[in-house]
């Protein structure tokens, strides 16, 4: 009576409603409705709107509450919440701090010509100028053995295990004010604002001060500097820039959520590549982003879907290029190696370590692996191919006799000049680094032989299209980005060599088209239409 829901049907329905959800959400966050009535008493009124003189003070401290002593290293004067400032301050390290200890930055906001502790009419915030993680080690030439050289602050004092984190001084300091006229609304009030807001009496009136926020998501490991005991002082950027009401729920949203990660295990180094996304990024830019990665998730599941199904009902590799499917393991797993060597955030590394492992399972099935154990001894077990299968392989073996004339001398010279010119950790980063650099430049041509093996046969039947033109909106996708983007030449002329390779496809696919009258390996004729029932009187 109901007909039957695909699968496939089922998950973009449920993308469709993530997508609209997500849209609400974020209107949610950047909309804040207003005091309809700003005279009324449910009303907060700004203290930026009687424009008083104020004055910005920046101490550091051992502890965040500044207890135990603390020092002044920047005061400005007549502080105008409208003017972009940027200064740079030299800071002196307490000892304590050298010898792998933690250093607060204790920001206000006060009456100028009043102290900050005094005030009662002071708004402050409080930033970690230090962060704990792993020191970078040291690289080498594997020819000369000398080290590379390195900037005198991040020199290290050997004292330290090198598995063991060490403080590391965070160079910038950036603070935001919300100086826009507006007035919240008391029932209204958002609860991502709540805790940056403080309000008195004035009158009738209740007025909230200056919303101050310092925004962690700038924070990011390429400004870190590694400091030990022989380190006195450090150079610190404090700039300060105006934000509107929306964009700072947003980033509060977005810096609350990089905390909950850190708070289940992600390293410095895993958090920064988050903050990448939204600190390097245009708002609208991002908003678009989001669309774009959305449907690049969508295709990616579509196109691992179609792609299991297909080598799930593959019993003959007929038409197949074994050898492209083999390289196509071998590249897989290169990367997910190079990834891990490079300690690539946990969001990259795990769907590359679960597309290594399908690669595998790929290759089980082109080379009709067996595996049968004797206790605890595996045995591998080959399956035979027949006549087709054969023609096959003698056509994707010239195909690669051809390729090799080409392919070998451009990696053994890469890898070469990588070994002379460039420094490395140690000879295993090397070889990973050698080896995922021929994948990036050279892979594309392990795509050729199949584009052979077709021409030979006079056919595309054999391949999965479905997979093929999920794969290739991605492509497509990755390549619009590739130029809106700024990049480098070489990595855009990567982007859209595998699109080159994608069009002649679909040449092939128009020049030899399908057979639907003919039946297929599975037994499968596309013509066939079912007989209709009869019923006997």
């Amino acid at each position: 009576m109901f007909q039957k829901t695909s699968f496939t049907t089922l998950i973009v329905g449920v993308f469709v409603v993530y997508v609209l959800h997500t849209c609400w959400v974020m209107y949610g966050i950047v909309y804040t409705k207003p005091c309809e009535q700003p005279k009324g008493e449910n009303c907060i009124i700004p203290y930026l709107a009687e424009k008083p003189r104020l004055q910005l003070s920046v101490y550091t401290a051992l502890k965040s509450n500044g207890e135990g002593g603390h020092s002044l290293i920047l005061k400005v004067d007549d502080f105008d919440v409208h003017s972009r400032i940027e200064r740079n301050v030299n800071v002196s390290l307490p000892k304590k701090t050298r010898n792998n200890g933690t250093l607060y930055a204790l920001v206000f906001v006060h009456q100028a010509g009043v102290s900050p502790w005094q005030d009662t009419r002071q708004v402050h915030m409080v930033a970690q100028l230090t962060t704990f993680m792993l020191p970078k080690p040291p690289e080498v030439s594997l020819i000369s053995g000398q080290d590379a050289p390195q900037p005198e602050q991040q020199k290290t004092t050997g004292d330290t295990p090198p598995n063991r984190p060490v403080s590391h001084w965070r160079s910038r300091l950036t603070l935001n004010i919300v100086t826009e006229d507006f007035t919240f609304d008391r029932e209204a009030l958002p609860s991502d604002v709540h805790r940056y807001l403080r309000v008195f009496q004035s009158g009738k009136k209740m007025v909230y001060l200056p919303l101050l926020f310092v925004d962690e998501l700038s924070n990011r490991v390429k400004d870190l500097m590694e400091i030990n005991s022989s380190t006195s002082e450090l150079p610190l950027t404090v700039s300060y820039d105006t934000i509107s009401l929306g964009k700072l729920r947003f980033w509060i949203h977005m810096q609350d959520a990089v905390y909950s990660l850190q708070q289940f295990g992600f390293t410095e180094k895993d958090a920064d590549e988050i903050k990448g996304i939204f600190v390097d990024t245009n708002l609208y830019f991002l908003a678009l982003t989001f669309f774009v990665a959305a449907f690049h998730l969508l295709f990616d599941f579509l196109a691992f879907k179609n792609d299991i199904s297909f080598w799930k009902k593959k019993k003959s590799m007929v038409g197949m290029s074994s050898k492209a499917v083999l390289w196509r393991c071998f590249s897989t797993i290169v990367v997910f190696l190079y990834l891990l060597d490079q300690q690539t955030s946990l969001l990259v590394l795990i769907p590359a370590g679960i597309g290594s492992v399908i690669e595998v399972w790929k290759v089980k099935k082109a080379f009709k692996i067996q595996v049968v154990w004797n206790g605890l001894k595996p045995t591998f077990q080959f399956g035979k191919s027949d006549e087709s299968e054969r023609r096959t392989e003698e056509y994707d073996t010239l195909a690669m006799k051809y390729l090799s004339y080409l392919l070998y001398p451009m990696c053994i010279g890469g890898a070469v000049y990588s070994l002379i010119y460039v420094k490395y950790k140690s000879w295993y980063s090397w070889l990973i680094n050698s080896m995922v650099n021929g994948v990036y430049a050279f892979g594309f041509l392990f795509m050729l032989p199949q584009l052979f093996v077709n021409y030979k046969l006079k056919s595309v039947a054999h391949l999965p299209w479905k997979a093929f033109m999920y794969k290739a909106f991605n492509t497509f996708i990755d390549d619009v980005f590739a130029f809106i983007i700024t990049m480098p030449t070489s990595h855009r002329l990567a982007c859209f060599r595998d699109d080159v390779v994608f069009l002649v496809y679909l040449y092939q696919r128009w020049l030899y088209p399908v057979d639907k009258s003919r039946v297929n390996e599975y037994g499968v004729s596309f013509d066939k239409k079912p007989k209709e029932k009869t019923h006997k009187d």
